[in-house]
């Protein structure tokens, strides 16, 4: 295993197509629910505690070599919103070209027959991560920093917030990252006897409420 994988598939350079993505901030910045570094870190705290939990332990099942269909089907029981499937599916296809181009797999290639318009992003993540000789704690690090890393540098650029500020968010969040990572391993862990109820499945409804309140604007800088 090289962590300078791990590395490589955490950098927010990595042609994965987050970039077009705040996760879910631009409609929290439209309600009001983010206005400054205190309400951004009060967002990002309650997305790694739901959706963030949920993607990290997918990704960490993922790279223990669950089944990634059956993940697929978990990731779809976790997202009630039909806009934020459709995100996470498009992220998946995005990811997964970058992942099979950077890491060539067989069991990525097979999941991208099994899903042409794209399997959900943290089972990819996962995927990619094990292609990559990595294992489920550092997918689940990817998983659960990409979860607050996104809206972070997203409201960089809606509220021009000093990115001081927003770094500074993400520097304080560290121990609860740990700690949602470490929860998240132990749960993919036990997939293995208990079947995917083990996973997590914490819910955030504004989150999913905002996301399909976006995708109907006929104008915005992010794709959700």
């Amino acid at each position: 295993m090289s962590r300078a994988a791990l590395l490589v598939l955490a950098d927010g350079r990595f042609p994965a197509g987050g970039h077009a993505h705040s996760g879910g901030a631009e409609a929290a910045v439209k309600a009001g629910r983010i206005s400054g570094a205190a309400s951004l870190a009060d967002f990002c705290r309650g997305r790694l505690h739901t959706a963030g939990s949920v993607a990290a332990a997918l990704s960490a099942a993922a790279a223990l070599g669950i089944d990634p269909v059956m993940l697929d089907r978990a990731a779809d029981a976790r997202t009630p919103s039909p806009a934020l499937r459709v995100a996470a599916r498009k992220l998946g296809r995005q990811l997964m070209r970058a992942a099979r181009a950077t890491w060539p797999s067989a069991e990525l290639d097979a999941l991208a027959r099994e899903f042409p318009k794209g399997a959900h992003q943290p089972v990819v993540l996962g995927l990619a991560a094990r292609a990559a000789g990595l294992g489920p704690v550092d997918a689940a690090y990817c998983a659960a920093y990409e979860s607050v890393s996104g809206p972070a540098t997203a409201t960089v650029r809606l509220l021009s917030l000093d990115p001081f500020d927003a770094t500074g968010v993400l520097a304080r969040l560290a121990p609860e990252v740990d700690r949602v990572v470490d929860r998240a391993v132990q749960a993919a862990r036990r997939v293995v006897d208990e079947g995917v109820d083990a996973l997590p499945a914490g819910s955030a409804p504004l989150l999913e409420i905002g996301a399909e309140v976006h995708a109907a604007w006929p104008v915005r800088l992010f794709a959700s």
